[in-house]
């Protein structure tokens, strides 16, 4: 599977881990609530570590953890919902994450705009070349 990172289309390097799936090798991504719960085991893994965080969850919550992470998803459920666009921007502003903040889930193209905008640089989307395109169709912004 592709993604946008970049603006690039790169091979995706991350597997991301139902709660209940063996760990494997690699660099692997697990859900906030499996992080929570197996945080002394997940951190002792020998690959990159990311967490997924859901548009409800409480980002606040990974607190001093968020230095373990070289990935942090935004599973975004409907493109309606802004949070994920508030998780972005705490992310990046108020905790200093520098790794990879990436949009997955359900959104439109034309909000990858607005996503880069608030510090998500990485994107795995439904519609890989139509978002890379709408990246590339902004040049200025006056906000």
């Amino acid at each position: 599977m592709q993604v946008i990172k970049n603006n690039q289309i790169i091979e995706n390097q991350w597997t991301f881990l139902d709660d209940d799936a063996p760990v494997i090798a690699g660099n692997i991504c697990v859900s906030l609530a499996r992080w929570q719960a197996e945080k002394e085991q997940l951190s002792k893994h020998a690959g990159n570590l990311g967490v997924r965080i859901l548009s409800t969850d409480d980002i606040s919550t990974l607190g001093a953890d968020l230095g373990l992470f070289a990935l942090v998803e935004l599973n975004v459920s409907d493109f309606m919902d802004g949070r994920s666009f508030s998780q972005a921007y705490l992310l990046r502003h108020r905790y200093r994450f520098q790794g990879e903040i990436r949009a997955t889930g359900t959104y439109l193209a034309d909000q990858a705009f607005y996503f880069s905008r608030v510090g998500v640089n990485a994107f795995s989307p439904e519609n890989l070349l139509q978002t890379q395109a709408t990246l590339k169709d902004f040049t200025v912004f006056y906000q």
